[in-house]
């Protein structure tokens, strides 16, 4: 019903944001990823919305883009998820993240993200497979991984290293190493 606001945000209190649009001010949820390219308080502002009727409140979630929105509405189409879950999931991940998680099946990443258990996890990436990865979000720059390559991956994301340093120790590894020596290699990589 509501598909967009442009008016003056007047207030930001994450991941609340009051717009004013024409004398009335809407009150709007927005994921973190929205929240930090938000202008100034009095600067002007449009967002993409989704407007979420129950029986007792109205409430207004608002996008930056319409990739978000879109993931958004995907993930509330899945049993379990509301809006929250959503907004949490899309301020944790950016859509092209969520996306590569959803093609590759890592469950490691969505755990992260507070609220997610493993079972909610496991539920979003076959829900959202064949749904989300290829509509929404580009496809994983580089050359595809291996499966001892994922298993790499997955070992230095569980240890808590970043998607980025996990990425840079893979490429310094020799082709067809095993799991184990890999991640020994990948670990002293990234100790220097």
């Amino acid at each position: 019903m509501i598909g967009k606001l442009t008016g003056t945000l007047i207030d930001k209190q994450p991941p609340q944001i009051l717009v004013d649009c024409g004398g009335v001010g809407y009150e709007v949820e927005v994921p973190m990823s929205t929240f930090y390219g938000l202008p100034a308080l009095g600067q002007p502002v449009a967002l993409l919305t989704h407007l979420v009727v129950r029986e007792d409140a109205q409430l207004l979630y608002g996008f930056a883009t319409a990739a978000e929105r879109a993931a958004f509405r995907e993930l509330i189409k899945i049993g379990g998820v509301g809006p929250r879950i959503a907004l949490a999931v899309l301020s944790g991940l950016s859509v092209a993240e969520l996306a590569q998680a959803v093609a590759a099946q890592e469950a490691g990443r969505l755990v992260k993200i507070p609220g997610i258990g493993k079972k909610t996890a496991e539920r979003l990436l076959l829900e959202l497979r064949g749904r989300l990865a290829p509509d929404l979000g580009p496809a994983p720059s580089g050359a595809p991984l291996n499966d001892a390559q994922a298993d790499i991956q997955q070992a230095l994301l569980a240890l808590g290293y970043s998607e980025r340093e996990a990425a840079a120790a893979l490429k310094g590894l020799p082709a067809g190493v095993g799991v184990a020596e890999g991640i020994k290699l990948a670990l002293k990589a990234l100790a220097r």
